[in-house]
């Protein structure tokens, strides 16, 4: 079944705010009205699946590593009618011109990410694709201080908040990072 015309949906938030669940139950709706999905991530995200989009409660869809977002372009198969890409923020620049292009190619394209980095900066392409989105879902944690709506990611290193200038990506889950209000969010200088 295919599209009277593309798309791109944006579904963003901080770490453990359900993006990655919200991603697969578009891609299982879509695939119950026959259509043809097809799953890209980073390649860098191996931490529960290789072949997988999996979220922090265990749910989980087939998807194919790609290295840079351009790959999406040779991975694509003729008949694909939705795409779907998990943690975009890992993706380099070069992924909103490919959601551009697939999205004017008639192809519904879901995307999810972290619109923010642990600094509460923006990351990545994330800002450009939501800029491009004719959908963007923001969704947020709870705080792990307060329990108030979360909605930046602490990283921890041994107990304490990172410094502004520790790396930017680390690929972690529960071990390594909080959702967090902006009351208690921190980053030391």
């Amino acid at each position: 079944m295919r599209h009277t015309h593309g798309s791109i949906e944006v579904i963003c938030g901080s770490m453990f705010s359900g993006k990655t669940d919200e991603l697969i139950r578009r891609l299982v709706r879509a695939t119950i009205a026959k259509q043809k999905v097809q799953v890209f991530k980073p390649a860098i995200d191996i931490r529960y699946a290789v072949e997988k989009v999996t979220s922090h409660t265990g749910s989980n869809y087939a998807a194919v590593p790609v290295e840079r977002a351009s790959d999406l372009r040779s991975r694509l198969e003729q008949d694909t009618t939705v795409v779907g890409i998990d943690e975009a923020q890992f993706m380099d620049a070069e992924i909103v011109k490919v959601a551009q292009e697939l999205a004017a190619r008639g192809i519904r394209v879901l995307i999810a990410g972290l619109d923010m980095d642990f600094r509460g900066e923006p990351f990545g392409a994330m800002p450009a694709l939501m800029a491009e989105a004719e959908d963007v879902s923001k969704l947020h944690a709870i705080c792990m201080i307060c329990g108030g709506e979360a909605s930046r990611t602490q990283r921890l290193v041994n107990g304490n908040p990172a410094r502004y200038d520790d790396p930017i990506v680390i690929v972690g889950a529960a071990e390594m990072y909080e959702a967090r209000c902006r009351m208690h969010h921190e980053v030391p200088r």
